[in-house]
């Protein structure tokens, strides 16, 4: 048989090409140091995680150490995420967090005794400056991602700033967000995509948008629990499925993101001290989960080769 031909003297198929030299998102993005994490530049996938807001401090640490333990066994580096004022809930009488001044405490007790870099929202100009001395990044909500004042004030202070795209955003309309924090002369950006509006109390993902956001140079994270949230899908507060996080999670892992963000709980159906309901509990991974999660993300992260 003549070299080159396959049985049958059909023409051989060609291999597939790897996609690694043409697809944008198969290329490492801009490196961002968080404390001693690297995101992006084709480091290791980072896991954001933790509980939607701080509920006391002995909670705080027992969850950070036990997610630490967890991401130190899969060799997934680790941020530990928890907001001490969720600003932006239906009700006025949804758990909230803490607040600014003892929520900054507790995450500093956790920051110094698990050995983990901290995250949480900033919702006003007013809590940029306290949150920055404390948080190894400053996050912005979704909801306020278009807020001048706010993400300018976050830029200015040299700390990563992780901007979350709003559910009413294109993608393509974050490269405004991302000139507003350049004009500050940052370059530790972050840029997360958390599902898009769908109607009523529903949410899509569209997976162009990790690509799209990634050719502006910066990483890119993916919220896996916000984005099977149901906003306002119980009246007075946001419903989720969280049975779709580890789906979309792999999903996105397999197209090539730098940090996957998860709101992870030990048990995310369980009622508050005063008996009110967590902040988003239905959208929450189980921690119990975790394990096999991350198991499963490394492998798809490991099948797609070097992302240089």
């Amino acid at each position: 048989m003549p070299a080159g031909r396959a049985s049958g003297g059909e023409p051989p198929q060609r291999a597939p090409e790897r996609v690694g030299g043409a697809d944008p998102l198969m290329r490492g993005s801009r490196e961002v140091m968080i404390g001693n994490v690297r995101i992006g530049g084709g480091n290791p996938l980072v896991l954001i995680g933790g509980p939607c807001a701080i509920e006391d401090e002995p909670h705080a640490l027992m969850l950070a150490e036990r997610l630490a333990r967890v991401a130190g066994d899969a060799k997934v580096p680790f941020i530990y995420k928890s907001s001490y004022d969720k600003a932006n809930r239906s009700s006025v009488n949804a758990y909230r967090g803490p607040g600014l001044k003892e929520g900054l405490r507790i995450l500093r007790r956790v920051r110094e005794a698990v050995g983990c870099p901290v995250l949480s929202d900033v919702h006003d100009v007013s809590e940029v400056e306290p949150a920055a001395e404390v948080l190894d990044v400053l996050q912005v909500p979704a909801f306020l991602c278009r807020q001048t004042d706010l993400v300018l004030a976050c830029g200015r202070t040299r700390k990563p700033v992780n901007v979350k795209k709003g559910q009413f955003l294109s993608p393509r309309e974050m490269g405004n967000i991302v000139e507003k924090l350049r004009s500050t002369q940052t370059e530790a950006i972050l840029l997360t995509e958390r599902g898009t509006t769908f109607g009523y109390n529903n949410l899509v993902v569209d997976f162009r948008s990790l690509q799209i956001m990634r050719e502006f140079g910066y990483p890119v994270v993916f919220d896996a629990t916000h984005s099977v949230q149901l906003p306002g899908g119980e009246g007075t507060r946001s419903g989720g499925e969280r049975k779709y996080v580890p789906a979309l999670a792999r999903a996105a892992v397999a197209a090539g993101i730098d940090a996957l963000f998860m709101e992870i709980h030990e048990n995310p159906d369980r009622a508050l001290k005063d008996g009110r309901p967590l902040s988003d509990g239905p959208n929450m991974l189980r921690l119990d989960d975790l394990p096999r999660l991350l198991a499963e993300i490394t492998a798809i992260r490991a099948a797609l080769g070097p992302q240089a």
